[in-house]
């Protein structure tokens, strides 16, 4: 038998040679110096992790598609919240505002003026001419107030047809519409909230063609009484380009009468093309919001003042159809501004 002890055995009648373990050549390596990185060491490899050092993955999920999902989620779960005149912030944010905005940006491609004059926070009313056959341009007033103020949204008084119109009313309603009223505008203003008000109604969004840009009358001044009782700041608003994009050149009384409307326009296109001639020009339109007319001085019971009433609303006039005659006077083009 074999003794392991021995230097040299044969196998096979050859003699076997031991080779040492650590002979010359082979001799074991020192251990790396202690809390030295092996990676550290002169002509070692470094091969990384498979995802070490590597930014994470992207979502696969775009803020629009998550936004959406939560829309969906909240409207199944009805987890979402609606004032008591009926407004839904979160339906209008993501359901109203987009295709509104496109036609505002895209379409008509409007320029506001006088942003700085829109308050942070706080109520204010904003008063505006209004014309243009289909009041549109009450709807782009409010798509420039949330995005010039950083989504603040303008609560418009309307009338009483407009919530009288099957799906309009609802629409009205929940993007924060309300009936124009005393009680509802002042509770609105000392809520803090921005109020939109058209005082021409329909007078001034029918004129004729050639009446444009001329200023129709703005009733008894019922929304200067509304911003002395809650003491905020009165905001003109003139807008420039909606007149032009449904010219009326005259009205249908029998069809007015017969469907319940203050008139029945007849423009260049309509009712001659059908739903086509419904499609409103691409002019260039532009917004301007003027210098705040404060009310805060006043006294609780200016309100009862008629002069005082009927000044203030002479002066809130005033200033919009100055404003409109000087962008008019700037205006090279009707379509290109």
């Amino acid at each position: 038998m074999d003794d392991f002890g021995s230097e040299a055995g044969t196998v096979g009648g050859a003699e076997a040679q031991v080779i040492p373990l650590h002979g010359p050549g082979r001799e074991k390596p020192e251990a790396p110096a202690a809390g030295r990185d092996l990676r550290e060491q002169e002509g070692a490899p470094v091969v990384a992790f498979p995802g070490a050092d590597q930014p994470p993955a992207a979502d696969p999920l775009s803020d629009a598609a998550r936004s959406a999902l939560g829309f969906i989620r909240d409207r199944l779960t009805g987890d979402y919240t609606v004032d008591e005149f009926g407004f839904d912030a979160e339906l209008t944010e993501a359901v109203f505002l987009p295709p509104l905005r496109a036609l505002y940006k895209k379409w008509f491609r409007v320029d506001t003026h006088g942003v700085e004059n829109l308050p942070a926070a706080g109520g204010a009313l904003l008063v505006s001419n209004h014309s243009g056959t289909i009041p549109l341009d009450s709807l782009m007033t409010a798509v420039a107030v949330h995005d010039e103020t950083g989504g603040r949204h303008l609560r418009g008084l309307g009338a009483d047809l407009v919530f009288q119109v099957p799906l309009v009313g609802s629409f009205a309603r929940k993007s924060g519409q309300t009936l124009a009223c005393h009680a509802d505008a002042e509770r609105l203003l000392r809520k803090g909230e921005l109020v939109g008000v058209w005082p021409e109604g329909f007078k001034g969004v029918g004129k004729p063609f050639a009446s444009r840009y001329k200023l129709q009358r703005f009733g008894r001044g019922g929304f200067v009484s509304a911003a002395l009782r809650a003491g905020v700041p009165i905001i003109p608003v003139s807008v420039i380009g909606a007149e032009e994009i449904y010219p009326k050149l005259g009205d249908i009384k029998v069809l007015a009468r017969m469907l319940g409307l203050p008139y029945f326009p007849v423009t260049p296109f309509f009712p001659h093309f059908g739903l086509l001639g419904a499609l409103p020009l691409p002019t260039k339109w532009s917004i301007e919001f003027g210098e705040p007319i404060p009310t805060d001085a006043y006294d609780p019971d200016a309100v009862d003042d008629p002069m005082l009433v009927f000044q203030l609303t002479d002066q809130v006039r005033e200033s919009i159809q100055q404003t409109l005659y000087r962008r008019l006077s700037q205006r090279k083009s009707v379509f290109r501004g």
